[in-house]
């Protein structure tokens, strides 16, 4: 079986614009819940080997991972946020499942 995307350029679009409006509106403080709408929409139009992707992860959740973060950035004088690309993929990966 072979593996696929199945999203359309407006399906793009329409998820880019609806999560950068969350943003803008929230003055970025609903940013997470922004990038979850966002991969929830990749995940559920992956499907690998037969199997459709889920994501599970929430807003709330990933608000409180980058409370964190920041605040580990900010006492380190920032060296942390070089790690905080890594920890994002990190924390999308073990949020997203298989279907079934």
């Amino acid at each position: 079986m072979r593996s696929r995307f199945e999203g359309s350029l407006l399906g793009l679009i329409g998820v880019n614009i609806l999560a950068w409006l969350i943003t803008f509106v929230t003055l970025g403080i609903a940013t997470p819940w922004a990038m979850c709408i966002k991969y929830r929409w990749e995940a559920e139009n992956t499907v690998i080997e037969g199997k459709r992707l889920n994501f599970i992860g929430s807003g709330s959740s990933l608000f409180m991972h980058y409370i964190k973060w920041w605040v580990l950035t900010i006492i380190t004088f920032g060296i942390y946020g070089l790690w905080l690309y890594i920890k994002l993929l990190q924390w999308k990966t073990e949020n997203t499942v298989f279907e079934n």
